[in-house]
């Protein structure tokens, strides 16, 4: 990895389970070339992991923070970690 590939892991809280955020997550990954993957947890919140150049993976977790129409974003935990190189989006 070189120096503009980043790496963030959200945890986003609110109406955020069924409103087609994982799926606006994807399109968005998609549409800016960066990787890692989305998921429902239990207790109701959505986790991703989004790698690649920092400016798209910045844009990807700025959606985030207001998501599709029908959600409703009350927080959202952002960790920056070191890139581990993931190739691919994936929604779990």
């Amino acid at each position: 990895m070189n120096e503009t590939t980043a790496r963030a892991h959200v945890v986003v809280r609110g109406r955020v389970q069924g409103v087609f955020f994982r799926d606006g997550v994807y399109e968005q990954a998609r549409a800016l070339g960066v990787s890692g993957w989305v998921r429902n947890r239990s207790d109701g919140a959505v986790e991703g992991v989004f790698e690649g150049h920092r400016p798209a993976v910045e844009r990807v977790v700025d959606w985030c923070r207001t998501g599709p129409p029908r959600a409703h974003v009350e927080d959202l935990d952002l960790r920056w970690e070191a890139a581990e190189g993931l190739v691919g989006f994936r929604v779990s």
